[in-house]
């Protein structure tokens, strides 16, 4: 069995939503110091819609794959569903992690998490 699913290499290989958000509503970074992987997603919200998503990730093919698909994942739907995406959905999404790379997938919903918390903050400050 290869270590990898082919949708893991398809989305390493061509991954979708790569880039940065100028003016993003919210940005979340998140690293794993163990792996050194650093990852920032930059979401773009319109009428509590996530419009747009983008990522820029350091790290091994399983970071770039789970960067990649979790911002597919959240991309159109309201910031209530995206909020609740877990690492779990990703790796699934993906048909699984090897149980030493999960750790990509959970950077993955902590950094949504992170440009979350961000959006929010930016809105009771008025920004």
């Amino acid at each position: 069995m290869a270590l990898y699913s082919e949708k893991v290499m398809e989305h390493f290989r061509h991954p979708r939503n790569v880039g940065v958000i100028e003016n993003a509503d919210g940005i979340g970074e998140v690293g794993n110091a163990k792996c050194g992987d650093i990852m920032k997603i930059y979401l773009k919200i319109e009428d509590g819609i996530i419009e747009d998503a983008k990522f820029e990730t350091f790290g091994c093919a399983s970071a770039i794959a789970s960067s990649s698909m979790a911002t597919e994942l959240i991309k159109g739907k309201p910031v209530s569903e995206a909020s609740a995406l877990t690492n779990k959905a990703v790796a699934e999404a993906l048909d699984g992690l090897p149980a030493h790379k999960v750790h990509c997938s959970v950077l993955a919903e902590e950094a949504i998490k992170k440009a979350l918390q961000d959006y929010y903050g930016k809105l009771s400050e008025g920004v």
